[in-house]
């Protein structure tokens, strides 16, 4: 079981836009899905605040609650969040605030022997890092710049802590996994 990091970033290092936007993503063409096959080893899930409300209002997920089912079916979400957010009908979430170690613990045991996915922000894997508690980042390096945005992950990971383990063009994207120490 590992806990990992699976996003999107553009070139120049941003999963987000200024305005906390990934309309930016949707303009590439991926290729093939990779999602599918990576959620299939998914056990549990995290997310902050600001991504879960972009997902929220852009997918029209408190109209249309099915959409969350048919993405995610019932496998248990975290958001961490330091304000009161809408509940998506039906679906298995979990607010919470505060130190990530507990959270992480109580979704290793939800999650059973399949891995755990840091959906983002980058400042809450952040978190993770700083707890020693994230053991891969895949990155689907998409061709655009934004110039500006939320950082893919705004901390420093010095090299000795990352190591390149894979590497595939998909389409316009690039992945890059590491192994985090």
């Amino acid at each position: 079981m590992a806990t990992r990091y699976y996003t999107a970033t553009t070139i120049d290092g941003f999963i987000a836009d200024a305005d906390n936007s990934l309309d930016w993503l949707f303009e590439v063409a991926e290729g093939d899905d990779r999602f599918a096959p990576f959620f299939a080893g998914i056990g549990a899930f995290a997310m902050g605040a600001t991504t879960y409300e972009w997902v929220l209002e852009h997918e029209k997920l408190l109209e249309n609650p099915a959409k969350w089912h048919e993405w995610y079916a019932d496998r248990p979400a975290w958001v961490f969040t330091h304000r009161d957010l809408p509940r998506i009908p039906g679906a298995n979430l979990t607010f919470v605030s505060g130190d990530v170690r507990p959270v992480h613990a109580a979704m290793t045991e939800a999650a059973g022997d399949r891995d755990i996915w840091l959906v983002g922000g980058g400042e809450l894997v952040g978190t993770f890092a700083d707890a020693g508690l994230l053991d891969e980042i895949i990155l689907g390096v998409a061709p655009v710049t934004l110039g500006a945005g939320a950082p893919v992950l705004p901390r420093r990971l010095p090299s000795s802590r990352l190591t390149l383990s894979a590497m595939e063009q998909v389409g316009q994207f690039a992945y890059l996994t590491y192994r985090v120490s």
